[in-house]
């Protein structure tokens, strides 16, 4: 009795884990091959909240560093006072003889009351100073909060002792009363009576001051980041293969603190953007005739109640720039948290 033979039309097959039969589909190879930013990207381009907010930003910076080139197009400038120097725009008590602040084809965004400066000129270029102050100050707070954290949480002992008191003594310093007390103190220092302050020396001390007083808060979340990863099994591995501390904090930390790096700089820019208006606004930093966000809303406070537009623009196109930035800071923050589903 002969044993039986496997069919022909049946041949039996042992498929190879190599071979394209036990392949998985091209979609999952091509989800887990992708890297953590291309995800995080992925994930922000379907938020269309983050998406339009995002459109928003780049328009106001592109407004801003267009600003002479579109004010030369528009064939105006922010000092010249039309209002005084044309007859028929300012009636006898300086105030624009067309409604709504003065708006016409020649006017788009009205012209100011006493002087007759064009509005939408001066709104350009305070768009252009407010945006460099705020981000100058906003890279310089996240890059001196990203060092003074990073080699807090690292080097421990007495530098983290040492860095955690002037941390807590900044977060609980009263910062506006501050600026508002003693920056005619700092100003006489460099400038005497007699002389006009520099717009450079203003605007370089903005920058210095918000960044001096704004690191803490950045420096502080990355010190509880490094004092956790610092206990972790790679940089263990790392200090064993003698790898230097630079290479460890480059190498190894920094690159998982990007995430809170993004999230927190996201949040900086717009909250300097309102805090060196505030100032302005207080008569603390730029001042008339430099172009201005918080110039414009000082100036149109004193001539709301006669015709809102003065406030109106500048109000709102600030509350625009604001509201978006704070979406696209939420958008990010969730594109990069793996944990949220969209």
């Amino acid at each position: 009795m002969t044993p039986a033979t496997p069919s022909p039309a049946a041949p039996l097959e042992v498929a190879d884990e190599d071979s394209p039969a036990s392949a998985k589909p091209d979609t999952l190879k091509g989800s887990e091959s992708r890297s953590p930013g291309r995800l995080a990207w992925t994930r922000f381009k379907r938020d269309r909240t983050g998406v339009i907010s995002a459109f928003v930003v780049i328009f106001f910076f592109v407004i801003g560093i267009a600003a002479p080139l579109i004010a030369k197009l528009y064939g105006k400038d922010p000092y010249t006072t039309y209002g005084m120097n044309t007859p028929g725009l300012l009636n006898e008590f300086n105030f624009p003889i067309k409604p709504n602040g003065g708006i016409s084809s020649d006017f788009w965004f009205g012209i100011e009351p006493q002087l007759g400066r064009d509005v939408f000129t001066f709104l350009l270029y305070g768009i252009r100073n407010s945006l460099l102050i705020a981000t100058a100050a906003a890279l310089l707070t996240t890059l001196l909060g990203v060092v003074i954290g990073i080699t807090a949480g690292y080097l421990g002992g007495k530098t983290d002792y040492l860095v955690g008191r002037v941390i807590d003594i900044l977060l609980a310093f009263p910062q506006t009363l501050f600026f508002i007390a003693f920056w005619p103190v700092v100003m006489a220092i460099f400038v005497s009576d007699e002389e006009n302050t520099p717009v450079w020396l203003i605007v370089t001390s903005l920058i210095l001051v918000m960044t001096a007083f704004g690191w803490a808060s950045i420096a502080r979340l990355l010190r509880g980041e490094v004092l956790a990863l610092r206990e972790r099994e790679f940089v263990e591995a790392a200090k064993v293969t003698g790898a230097s501390p630079a290479r460890i904090i480059f190498k190894e930390l920094l690159p998982n603190l990007w995430t809170p790096i993004l999230i927190q700089s996201t949040l900086l820019l717009p909250a300097y953007v309102t805090a060196e208006a505030g100032l302005a606004f207080v008569g603390v930093g730029l001042a008339d005739p430099t172009p201005d966000w918080g110039v414009m809303i000082q100036n149109g406070a004193h001539f709301y109640q006669d015709d809102i537009t003065f406030m109106l623009f500048p109000g709102l196109t600030m509350v625009i720039f604001v509201v978006a930035f704070n979406l696209l800071g939420d958008s990010v923050r969730d594109a990069l948290d793996p944990k949220t589903k969209r």
